[in-house]
């Protein structure tokens, strides 16, 4: 059995074949997802899809590149949303400095804003990173609350030991199998593997030998392969490890 701890089944990728693709995650194996909310919009859909599906969970939050339309009345409409049962994480949240599709004093606020959320409402929470690892390790820091999973990991092996050392989790995606992610493997070969999930991040980043197609949550198992091989175990041993791990993480009970 595998865990998906991050997806987009929700994504209009999937307008014309959502049910049949979601069908077909659960017979390969895939028996845990997290479908995570990237606005209010997705995070509604995030929610709903979690309704439907008992193997589905959800996650809201608001992505560093909404922050620019962020508002207070957002984040009561994410606390909202995590009244129900199958929310289990506020997220994704973080700064993306590689688009910058929102200023980065805005990114900051309501990443920062997000985290307290997560806090006050006891819940993990998600980031996303991309090329802010220093702005990010700050206010993660600052904030002081640190029951995160920094998803799809792009930062260094010292970043990826500091954040293991201060309770965070790291979650590996596609670029693990690229055949440029020899810095991804590396990571990846010094964390330790108690605190690793895997994911798909899907429609998008698909693992070889499927890169370039879209993406979907049964494809977390060439991921569980390609982590197996790096930390020398097999795949029934990391997809039970994993899976464990992301169950203790978002603190789902089966």
């Amino acid at each position: 059995m595998f865990f998906d701890t991050h997806t987009h089944l929700d994504d209009d990728r999937f307008c014309d074949d959502r049910d049949s693709v979601i069908e077909a995650v659960y017979a390969s194996g895939v028996t845990l997802a997290v479908n995570i909310g990237a606005d209010l919009e997705s995070s509604l859909s995030s929610v709903e899809l979690s309704k439907q599906y008992d193997f589905i969970y959800a996650s809201v939050g608001v992505h560093p590149h909404d922050a620019e339309d962020m508002q207070e009345a957002d984040v009561e409409a994410l606390r909202t949303l995590s009244a129900n049962p199958k929310v289990v994480a506020i997220g994704e949240i973080g700064l993306d400095y590689h688009y910058e599709n929102s200023s980065r004093d805005l990114q900051k606020k309501w990443f920062r804003r997000q985290i307290e959320l997560a806090r006050e409402l006891d819940l993990p929470f998600i980031v996303h990173d991309r090329d802010a690892h220093g702005d990010t390790m700050e206010i993660i820091k600052s904030v002081g609350y640190n029951r995160g999973v920094f998803h799809c990991y792009s930062g260094s092996v010292e970043m990826a030991k500091e954040l293991v050392n201060m309770g965070f989790y790291i979650s590996f995606a596609g670029p693990l199998t690229f055949s440029n992610g020899k810095k991804t493997r590396e990571v990846a070969l010094s964390v330790p593997v108690e605190r690793i999930l895997i994911e798909t991040d899907s429609p998008y980043l698909s693992p070889e030998p499927h890169r370039g197609q879209r993406n979907d949550s049964s494809k977390v198992r060439f991921v569980g392969e390609k982590l197996a091989e790096i930390k020398g175990l097999s795949i029934e041993e990391t997809a039970r490890i994993t899976y464990e791990n992301g169950k203790n993480f978002f603190g789902i009970q089966e």
